[in-house]
C-alpha cells in the first residue's frame, strides 16, 4: 500500500462484522492498518474485534481490540483512554456503530426507535466528544462518521433514516466547532452495500438492490472502507462538513 495514514494512530468503532463476510467496520479498520495506521478495533462483542485484528496482525500490521458499548459515555471514554496509553495518542476516530430498523413510522414501537437513535446517533456524539481532547494534544485529527443514502431519499425505514439523517446534521455542526482546533469530521453516506448487516434480505433482494444503480454494481465493505481512508487521510486536509456519498448513483436516480 502507500502509507497514506502511516503514523496516524485511530479508532474505529463496530469494527467487527455480525456475520460471515465483511462490514463496512472490519474492512476500514483492516484498510487502515494497511495504510500505516495502528488501530484500536472496537466492537460490543469482543471476538468479533478480536477476528478483526488477527486479519490485521497476520497481514503485518499493528491492532488491538477494545470491548465497548459506545452508547455509554463511559465506554468510549475507555476507549480513547486506552489508545492514549497504548500509542500515545489519537488521530483518527471512524464512527461506523449502526443498526437497522425495517419498519415505517406507524409501525415503529418507541423502543426500537429509542434503540436506533441510541446506536445509530448518539453514539457519534459521545465518541467524538470524548475523542476531542486528545486530538486537540497531537494538533489534530479526523473524525469521520458513517450515515447512509437512506438520510438523503425518502425512505420507509423511519427510525434508521432519521437517525442516519441527524448523523449528518451532527457532522456539520461539529466540523463547524472544531475546525478551530485542527479537527476535520466528515460523513459517508453508504448506497445499497451487501454487508453482514443485511444478508438475511435474502438473494432476490440483493439482486434488485444491484440492479437499483446506474453502474449495475454490488457494493462491498471495501468500497466504503476506500472513502474512510481518504477523509481520514491528510490528502483531505481542507475537506471538512461533508458528506461523501458512495452509491454507485443510487442517488443520482429518480426511481
Amino acid at each position: 500500500m502507500s502509507d497514506r495514514l502511516k503514523g496516524k494512530v485511530a479508532i474505529v468503532t463496530g469494527a467487527g462484522s455480525r456475520g460471515p463476510g465483511l462490514g463496512n467496520g472490519k474492512a476500514a479498520a483492516i484498510l487502515f492498518a494497511r495504510e500505516g495506521a495502528r488501530v484500536l478495533c472496537v466492537d460490543l462483542v469482543p471476538e468479533r474485534a478480536e477476528d478483526t485484528v488477527t486479519i490485521i496482525g497476520g497481514e503485518g500490521g499493528e491492532a488491538a481490540a477494545f470491548a465497548a458499548d459506545v452508547t455509554r459515555a463511559a465506554d468510549c471514554e475507555g476507549m480513547v483512554a486506552e489508545t492514549v496509553r497504548r500509542w500515545g495518542g489519537l488521530d483518527v476516530l471512524h464512527n461506523n456503530v449502526g443498526i437497522e430498523s425495517r419498519t415505517d413510522l406507524v409501525d415503529t414501537e418507541e423502543d426500537d426507535w429509542d434503540r436506533v437513535m441510541a446506536v445509530d446517533l448518539k453514539s457519534m456524539f459521545l465518541s467524538t466528544r470524548a475523542a476531542v481532547r486528545a486530538m486537540e494534544k497531537r494538533g489534530g485529527g479526523a473524525v469521520v462518521c458513517v450515515s447512509s443514502v437512506a438520510a438523503l431519499r425518502g425512505h420507509g425505514r423511519t427510525a434508521y433514516a432519521t437517525a442516519k439523517a441527524g448523523v449528518i446534521g451532527f457532522v456539520r455542526s461539529v466540523a463547524v466547532q472544531l475546525g478551530p482546533k485542527g479537527i476535520r469530521v466528515n460523513a459517508i453516506a453508504p448506497g445499497a452495500v451487501w454487508t453482514p448487516m443485511v444478508a438475511d434480505l435474502g438473494p432476490e433482494a440483493r439482486e434488485r438492490r444491484r440492479r437499483a444503480t446506474p453502474l449495475g454494481t454490488e457494493g462491498t465493505g471495501w468500497d466504503i472502507g476506500w472513502g474512510a481512508v481518504y477523509l481520514a487521510s491528510d490528502e483531505a486536509r481542507w475537506v471538512t462538513g461533508q458528506t461523501l456519498i458512495i452509491d454507485a448513483g443510487l442517488t443520482a436516480t429518480t426511481r
